[in-house]
Order: structure tokens, then sequence, then C-alpha cells
């Protein structure tokens, strides 16, 4: 891995993940390598047990190797305490998931707050204008009141990502973002995706839409816990 560590968003070295089932230990990442560097956006892709949702585990804090190294945003996360993880996680990762997860009694602008009011990383007087300015940046402008049942499932997403965004994590991890939308919302949500990553966004997307994955800068392939494919991709506009 050649990677400047200043420049490192993501470092994972040496990581195995086993869990016990039954009498048996299933080993289900196996020397695991991997590097992020900032501004990248990839996508991960893998067959079912391949390793995909340990690995976001690894990185989110989730769960914990059972020996390696998990460096992210320079903290090594693998000897955080709980308390002390959930306390980093609230500042530097912005988690997306399939199926929204939104609050249901709380309008899509209350939802986007609501990270900042649990973490503190955003002066009070300011979430408000905060939440309503990311709501506009993903197209939600004239939504921000109603509540989450009352607008579209791609409309849910993209309040999803503005609630990610919410404390200006350095790092947005996606976990199968585009899975639970049509195919047209679903191309909406990838291309708000790439707009975040020009602007600068570090992006860690899961999915199992190949056509998507192959548009990102950059794919990585798992399969029985280790990757077999790391390839960069060449630019949107110039595939075919």
């Amino acid at each position: 891995m050649n990677s400047n560590i200043n420049n490192t968003v993501v470092l994972l070295k040496n990581v195995y993940k086993s869990f016990d089932v039954g009498d048996q230990s299933i080993e289900v990442l196996r020397d695991l390598n991997l590097a992020v560097n900032t501004g990248e956006f990839i996508s991960v892709v893998g067959q079912s047990g391949s390793g995909k949702s340990t690995l976001l585990n690894m990185i989110t804090g989730i769960d914990s190797p059972t020996s390696g190294e998990v460096i992210v945003t320079r903290e090594p996360i693998h000897e955080l305490t709980e308390n002390e993880l959930a306390g980093w996680r609230g500042t530097n990762i912005g988690i997306i998931f399939q199926f929204f997860q939104m609050l249901p009694a709380l309008s899509l602008l209350q939802n986007v707050i609501l990270p900042m009011d649990f973490s503190g990383h955003i002066p009070r007087r300011k979430r408000k204008q905060r939440a309503t300015e990311l709501l506009e940046l993903v197209g939600l402008e004239d939504q921000l009141h109603k509540l989450p049942n009352m607008v579209s499932g791609g409309q849910q997403q993209r309040a999803a990502v503005a609630r990610a965004l919410a404390n200006d994590p350095p790092l947005l991890v996606a976990d199968e973002p585009t899975g639970n939308l049509d195919p047209r919302t679903a191309d909406d949500v990838f291309q708000l995706f790439l707009d975040l990553a020009s602007q600068g966004k570090t992006i860690i997307m899961v999915t199992h839409n190949h056509s998507l994955a192959n548009q990102v800068p950059r794919a990585i392939e798992l399969m029985n816990g280790q990757i077999t494919r790391d390839v960069k991709s060449p630019p949107a506009g110039e595939l075919k």
C-alpha cells in the first residue's frame, strides 16, 4: 500500500476477523490490507458472505478485529473503548443505510438536526441553518417540514445523506444506499455521491449494483475475506 499516512482516512493493516459458531471458528476477513486516501470514492463489491459487511463494521468501529490494526481518521479505533468509539463516530463518520432509518415522528429537518444535538460538534445556534442548507444541497428545500412517510423513498435517502453530512465528517460510509430504490431514483442518488466526491468527500460504498460500482473511481472486490481486485476505473465520461 503506497499511502501517505497524513493523507490517509482509512488504513487497515493485516486485519483478521473470526467469529465463533458453536465449537468452530469462522474466519471472515483474512490478512486484509486497505488504504483509502482523502477525497477517494471507492465501491466495495462481492458475493454474500465475502466479508463486505464485516469490513464496514471494522471501518465504522461497530466491531473490532481479531488481530491487526484499524486506523480511521488517524485514530487507532481498535484500541478505543465503547464510549470513546461512540464519541469518535459521531464526528468522524457519516453512515448511510439501505433502509434510510429516518425517525418517523420527526420531520426531515429534525432528523438532520438530531446528529448535531447528539455530538455537540456544531454550535446550537447554527444547527437549524446547517440542516436547512444540507437539505437544500440534496434537493429537498421544499420538503423540510414533512415527515419521512410523506415523501418518496428516494427523497428519504437524500435526507439520509444530508443527515450523514450533519457533523461534516471526513468519511461517508454507505451500505447498499441504492438497494431499496428503483433504477432511476438509484441513479439520482448515486449522482449525489459523485457530486459529493467531486467536492472532496471521502466515500466508501458497498453495493451489489455492478453498473454503479464500475462508475466509481476505484473498485474493490472481496472474496472469502480477502481483496481480490482493487482497480481504478476511468472517469464516468469515458465509460462506454
